[in-house]
């Protein structure tokens, strides 16, 4: 077999991997998303993917997928991402390829996690295996931007999300009732809480909730409610808001002290001056929070795009005009376009 040949197959069924692995989107947080497939005669004997934290992890589920076990010690584990070889809330996959003695083993990418970075792969190498590592690494490494961000810049993936009118304003300026004004269509709104349910926090800010009294959940999307993070520097957010109805775990940032916190309501103290975003960004990763989507009004989201801490924005550009309110951010980077209905999706890439 040629090399090329050889690494056409690799590729094929890291691709099977990485398809395996994203069913497990918005459920394994902590947890990286991981698929894993078992290989013998070019055929796939075996598949699974990470599902929830403190569950099996993928190369598990593949393996015991397997319905004939001993046919393992001729065949291939493929996996995403490198197998972990340490104890956390179930034991290393490393032991378990080891004990039914897969001789091959080919590695997407290896795992940033400094309890793993490369010791897995090692551990492998010294049990005889024969390791094959950084097939398809660039499309591992998107499979997990989140869990990746995370370790790497020692952050959460950071995704900012508004919707604008046609004549580029965000709101008006003023409105009757304590409600949004919705700018985006029905089926743009329903993607919105899809998205919610795939990322682990969400953020507002003090005028947005005032504003608009929002829920920050899931409601129109199965899955579960994001960690809600608030700035509220003053205490103005009263106490009947639903962002206080501790049915969801949320993070009240503030500038008010000796507040009493709750399972499910926290409050943490910051100094609300222009190194506001660098402290946010810090709570969030005290709080082990890979990936967050930012929907708080034009003042948060503009001093993240001038701090340069945000990975993506996805833009709504509805079917509406507001002849005046509130302008909307000013961001830029590569971008893709899409219509979603009668509105324009803009998705804004920060490669830097």
């Amino acid at each position: 077999m040629s090399y090329f040949c050889e690494v056409n197959i690799h590729q094929k069924y890291i691709k099977r991997c990485i398809q395996l692995a994203k069913n497990g989107l918005g459920t394994t947080y902590p947890n990286p998303m991981v698929g894993s497939v078992i290989v013998y005669n070019n055929q796939i004997i075996g598949e699974g993917w990470h599902r929830k934290s403190g569950e099996p992890h993928a190369e598990v589920n593949a393996i015991n997928s397997v319905k004939d076990k001993s046919i393992l010690v001729k065949s291939t584990i493929y996996v995403s991402l490198e197998p972990c070889s340490h104890f956390g809330k179930t034991p290393p996959c490393c032991d378990l390829i080891i004990k039914h003695k897969i001789p091959n083993v080919v590695v997407g990418t290896i795992d940033p996690n400094s309890k793993v970075a490369g010791s897995g792969i090692q551990r492998l190498i010294e049990s005889g295996a024969n390791v094959t590592f950084s097939i398809l690494e660039k499309e591992c490494h998107e499979l997990n931007k989140r869990f990746f961000a995370f370790h790497q810049k020692k952050r959460p993936y950071i995704i900012l999300k508004w919707a604008e009118s046609q004549d580029g304003f965000i709101a008006p300026l003023t409105k009757e009732k304590i409600e949004p004004v919705w700018i985006s269509n029905e089926f743009s709104r329903q993607l919105v809480h899809k998205w919610r349910s795939e990322e682990q926090a969400i953020m507002a800010g003090t005028n947005t909730v005032l504003d608009d009294n929002p829920k920050l959940d899931v409601r129109d999307w199965k899955g579960e409610n994001p960690i809600r993070i608030v700035l509220d520097r003053t205490g103005k957010i009263p106490k009947d808001f639903f962002i206080k109805d501790e049915k969801t775990k949320t993070i009240i940032i503030t500038e008010q002290e000796n507040l009493t916190s709750s399972e499910n309501c926290i409050y943490e103290n910051a100094i609300f001056d222009n190194k506001l975003t660098k402290l946010i960004v810090n709570i969030l990763y005290k709080y082990g929070i890979q990936s967050i989507i930012i929907e708080g009004g034009k003042q948060t989201l503009q001093s993240f795009i001038e701090d340069n801490l945000w990975d993506e924005a996805r833009v709504f550009i509805g079917n509406i005009h507001l002849k005046g309110g509130l302008k909307a951010p000013i961001i830029n980077g590569n971008f893709q376009t899409r219509n979603i209905k009668d509105d324009q999706l803009k998705l804004v890439y920060n490669y830097d």
